[in-house]
């Protein structure tokens, strides 16, 4: 039987400490002006990033409208900002290089993402596209239960029918009960998870850990933080997706400053 020697456990690696500090609203406040001002510093980076993701979300409605579906816009644009935090990889990058002083070299932070693949934040996209892909299962599932399969000729149709049947207002409340629950999952998931794994060489598991860890330690402020992204989301969402222009990009700067206000500077 192999004995671990105190000279052996000496020098195996120990997981990294991450410390949560307990936050306040003040300090969501501050985050969300701090990242207002990150956009006006560097806003041809967040349009950009912004705009890749209200590009596809009117690709996805021209797709859908040329296939004579287009009210699953509906659900997929719900479920949109399942996939905000990972798309916003390059925004956290741009903070922190306004953070540290550095010089916004677009072609650096391109590169940066790119690295990303070789490192935990690309299995985190495998998670947040698995709960994407979860999402829209369970809005076909209960379409299903509810309406039977039904085909909407239109976005119009679709909305008549959820709200004006016992049928749609079935669907519409436990797809929004539904729907919450993994939106909340996802966002405990990634709120500080994502940002962690870019700044720090640790696991996928504890920067999920850690992640869950910052929201249920801080719950009045992360969740209040999450019902902004939410509600900012919506509105961004009405005018075609091109408030996520905007929106989005200042909303990830947002989130990295709050990552950095919660989870404690690693030691020296």
């Amino acid at each position: 039987m192999t004995t671990i020697t105190e000279e052996t456990a000496s020098v195996t690696p120990r997981p990294p400490v991450v410390k949560i500090n307990d936050i306040s609203f003040a300090d969501v406040r501050a985050a969300l002006g701090e990242g207002w001002r990150d956009f006006l510093r560097a806003p041809l980076i967040g349009l950009f990033f912004g705009g890749i993701y209200a590009a596809g979300g009117i690709a996805m409605f021209l797709l859908l409208k040329v296939y004579h579906e287009p009210w699953w816009i509906i659900p997929i644009a719900v479920g949109f900002p399942l996939v905000g935090p990972f798309v916003a990889v390059g925004l956290y990058e741009t903070s922190r290089r306004l953070a540290a002083g550095q010089p916004l070299n677009f072609g650096e932070i391109l590169m940066v993402i790119l690295a990303q693949r070789k490192r935990q934040v690309a299995w985190m996209a495998f998670v947040v596209l698995f709960i994407f892909w979860m999402w829209l299962y369970e809005v076909r599932m209960l379409l299903a239960i509810f309406l039977g399969f039904k085909s909407f000729s239109s976005v119009d149709a679709f909305i008549n029918v959820v709200t004006t049947t016992p049928e749609g207002m079935g669907f519409l409340a436990v797809g929004t009960g539904v729907g919450a629950f993994i939106s909340f999952v996802l966002f405990c998931t990634t709120v500080v998870g994502i940002p962690l794994l870019l700044d720090r060489e640790i696991d996928l598991i504890t920067g999920i850990i850690m992640s869950f860890k910052a929201v249920f330690q801080n719950p009045g402020p992360m969740i209040g933080f999450g019902i902004i992204i939410v509600a900012l989301t919506f509105a961004a969402l009405l005018p075609m997706f091109l408030g996520l222009l905007v929106v989005l990009p200042v909303l990830g700067h947002a989130t990295w400053h709050l990552y950095r206000k919660v989870v404690a500077p690693e030691a020296a």
